[in-house]
């Protein structure tokens, strides 16, 4: 078994305009001085990374790395969740999903898609500077509007859907592979890899392209009413990153899993800070421990009541708590006997 690392910190929902945010230096000081000795990295952010030079220049990569050394900060992964929803977008979230592209390619979804690919080319060769072995993204969607099936899907339009979706994800899971690195989609309400038959669906349309993996993020599951323990029995071959997320789901009279169009704070399910929700942690940590999971804990902040501030602080030892340093022995060993075949005969009464 394998000690998880950590505690780790997703800057995506702290960075901003104002220090120490607004520097990727800044804000790992911050983080540095909150416990953590990890940072994930969104790309699409420019105030924090440079993709394209990260993918061009490893002197550049090794610049980045050694100041955060001088902080004591590890870059655990680099995130691409934005531009990979935009690989697979339904015309109906055009309009919606258009503010993850730069003004240049909007209002043109073939240039939008071009340019996600792009990006997720850069992710790939960037992750590779760093020295990093895995990265997460989103999967986009075709077929997302049809999640509940009224009226009638058409038959085999899932299989044709998936189909197309692994057709513009192969040569990017290419790239990977010629890199070495893990592609972790994040099982995502909104993402056709939302749950684990859909992520199935799409393995066997990659044909169980080796570089296909996922993130685990238990606060999704949570919300579907998916059992997220053994979600981990079934996938944890495949689970390769660890966005650690509370949530809780508290269903009613009037909503349930869709939610009445509430906002955040009047939904039944809805993202908590950690420890306030209804994740059961103890046993999530126990059980990728268990599996030799060989990656971060990473806290992803969201929620509807408690500031980012708070949540980052409580975060860190709440991640540095539930991480397991798994053991080397049988507990028993102090009772236990050697190897003997004569023994173990006389045992069975085959003597």
């Amino acid at each position: 078994m394998k000690t998880i690392k950590g505690p780790a910190i997703f800057l995506a929902q702290f960075m901003g305009n104002e220090a120490p945010f607004n520097t990727l230096e800044g804000i790992c000081q911050w983080a540095a001085d909150l416990g953590y000795v990890g940072v994930q990295i969104p790309t699409w952010d420019s105030r924090a990374i440079n993709l394209q030079l990260a993918a061009e220049s490893k002197t550049y990569c090794d610049e980045v790395k050694g100041k955060l050394a001088d902080i004591g900060i590890q870059i655990t992964e680099l995130s691409s969740h934005l531009q990979g929803q935009l690989v697979a977008v339904h015309p109906a979230y055009n309009t919606g999903f258009d503010v993850f592209a730069p003004n240049e390619v909007r209002n043109n979804p073939t240039a939008r898609t071009a340019w996600a690919v792009q990006q997720l080319m850069y992710a790939a060769k960037a992750s590779q500077h760093f020295g990093l072995s895995a990265h997460v993204t989103f999967s986009g969607a075709l077929i997302w509007h049809t999640m509940y099936p009224w009226p009638q899907r058409p038959t085999g339009l899932v299989d044709q859907a998936f189909k197309e979706l692994a057709k513009r994800w192969l040569p990017i899971l290419n790239a990977f592979e010629e890199v070495g690195i893990d592609l972790c989609y994040e099982i995502h309400p909104g993402e056709d890899l939302h749950d684990g038959i859909t992520f199935e669906r799409f393995l066997e349309a990659t044909d169980h392209h080796p570089r296909v993996n996922m993130l685990y993020d238990p606060s999704h599951y949570v919300l579907q009413q998916l059992d997220y323990l053994q979600h981990i029995d079934i996938y944890h071959e495949f689970i390769k990153m660890f966005h650690v997320k509370d949530a809780e789901f508290r269903p009613n009279g009037r909503a349930g899993v869709y939610g009445g169009y509430s906002d955040w704070a009047e939904r039944p399910g809805r993202f908590r800070s950690l420890g306030d929700g209804q994740v059961d942690f103890k046993s999530i940590f126990t059980k990728l421990s268990q599996y030799d999971y060989d990656g971060w804990a990473v806290l992803e902040w969201e929620c509807f009541i408690k500031s980012p501030e708070q949540g980052a602080r409580e975060g860190a030892p709440f991640i540095k708590n539930h991480i397991i340093e798994v053991t080397s022995k049988t507990f028993d060993d102090f009772a236990g006997g050697g190897a003997d075949e004569a023994t173990n005969r006389k045992i069975m009464g085959l003597d």
